[in-house]
């Protein structure tokens, strides 16, 4: 598995923003560990933070626009796209305007700041959603539907169709995300004629200029308008190129328009917060379903995150017996709560634990109807994650481990005799000074049983 990555040092660019037009400041700073992606409006009191995520889309006009708690951030598509195609995970964005700077219309800008800063590697595995089936999300209104499919890593395809004679149908791929600064990373954003008239009558392209857009132009233009374009870019004159494009700028590819819509693809899905692989595909895409098709699997991911039950050899020998398990835990029966412990790494720890009718707690606990203790299915996980720091240590039969905090505890299903419990601890941030921060499950008969998130950490004991 790979390691998530941010970025080595601090860095800024300045620009406007294309829809308000107002002079932007923006930093990339380094991130903790699962943190992701998130903007900080550091112009706004209290300086608040929206976290990159589909659930916060509340409008897609003219890009994809963020909103929490009455802040909002415009535009976000580019940013999260040069971020993805850098193979980054964690990095804060600084801005003190509504929005990041529209630069030429691209990601380039972006990618090269983020060179500049230097990539870092950091202690823990990076989640990956691997797309086992196949996921659409169709709207019917435009004809516009975007798949994934599985396939061996993140790649994308865009097919776009926009019933012009100056911009027919292109298509564009991008096979390795490694491939995104080289192939994708400039192709620049476009407007028609039609659109960026109205978009200029109603003041709502402040900061555009002609060399952060390509002008297709899909019908004739008057003096007149030609005139208003010449006076809203400051340009002394403009012509139509022979490919039906103003003359403010060259293509940087024949089929840029296809490029730069599987550009917003990568940003717009970079909202769902988790990894893909698998192969998207986007037929006339836009960003209004580019993010319903974020939103929905981002609720498949939580869901099946939740759900998926681990498969394990339970006859394949352990990686600790319970003998073992004792050497490194304090705890004796009948409060041992793990027989087994199944896998364990630097960042995870698998337990097992086989709840008979012999369970003390049964004579208690219903007898009528034995369920075990949720409080010891908490207990059971957390005696799993003590494993976990505990193999941290060259003496682990000299330590303690002791609760620090307990939340998010939720249970699912009963828990009686005869089940197999099967507990798996994730850290969530990396072990410091004994102190583990850790995600914890526990599945039994094919089903999610009970999580919670546990914080513990160990202590050395006084006599030694």
């Amino acid at each position: 598995m790979a390691k998530q990555r941010t970025i080595a040092k601090e860095v800024s660019l300045k620009g406007v923003g294309l829809h308000t037009g107002e002079k932007v400041t923006m930093k990339f700073l380094p991130a903790p560990e699962n943190h992701g992606f998130a903007f900080k409006r550091v112009d706004l009191e209290g300086e608040p933070v929206i976290e990159a995520d589909a659930s916060y889309v509340i409008n897609t006009q003219r890009g994809t626009n963020l909103e929490k708690h009455g802040v909002k951030i415009q535009t976000s598509e580019h940013v999260l796209a040069a971020l993805i195609g850098l193979d980054i995970d964690n990095v804060l964005i600084e801005l003190n305007a509504p929005e990041p700077p529209i630069m030429d219309g691209s990601s380039k800008y972006f990618v090269e700041a983020l060179e500049k800063a230097g990539v870092l590697e950091q202690d823990v595995e990076r989640e990956v959603f691997v797309v086992s089936d196949v996921i659409s999300y169709r709207d019917e209104a435009t004809g516009s539907e975007i798949t994934v499919i599985p396939a061996e890593e993140y790649q994308i395809t865009t097919m776009v169709d926009f019933g012009t004679k100056v911009l027919g149908t292109q298509n564009a791929t991008l096979e390795h995300i490694s491939d995104f600064k080289a192939e994708i990373s400039d192709a620049r954003t476009f407007s028609f004629l039609h659109e960026l008239e109205m978009l200029l009558e109603h003041g709502l392209i402040r900061g555009g200029d002609l060399n952060n857009a390509i002008v297709y132009v899909d019908k004739e233009i008057s003096s007149e308008t030609m005139t208003r374009l010449q006076k809203a870019f400051n340009k002394d004159k403009l012509s139509v190129k022979p490919n039906g494009i103003l003359d403010n700028l060259t293509l940087h590819y024949p089929n840029e328009a296809a490029r730069h819509k599987l550009l917003d693809v990568i940003g717009d899905l970079a909202l769902i917060g988790t990894r893909i692989q698998g192969k998207v595909i986007a037929n006339k895409p836009g960003h209004y379903v580019n993010t319903q098709f974020a939103k929905k699997l981002s609720k498949i991911i939580k869901l099946e995150k939740r759900n998926k039950v681990p498969k394990y050899d339970l006859n394949k020998e352990p990686f600790m017996d319970v003998s073992q398990i004792m050497q490194m835990l304090p705890h004796r029966p009948p409060f041992l709560l793990v027989d087994r412990i199944l896998e364990l790494s630097d960042t995870h720890v698998v337990g097992l634990k086989n709840v008979t009718m012999n369970e003390p707690f049964f004579v208690g606990h219903f007898p009528g109807a034995p369920v075990m203790p949720g409080v010891l299915q908490v207990e059971a996980m957390a005696q799993t994650g003590g494993i976990l720091v505990l193999s941290t240590v060259p003496d682990p039969e000299n330590y303690l481990t002791y609760f620090m905090k307990i939340d998010k505890v939720k249970f699912k299903q009963q828990v009686v005799p005869g089940d197999t419990l099967i507990f798996k601890c994730d850290l969530v941030s990396p072990i410091r000074r004994g102190i583990c921060h850790m995600q914890a499950y526990a599945y039994a008969n094919g089903k999610l049983v009970s999580e919670a998130e546990l914080m513990a950490q160990i202590v050395k004991t006084k006599n030694n």
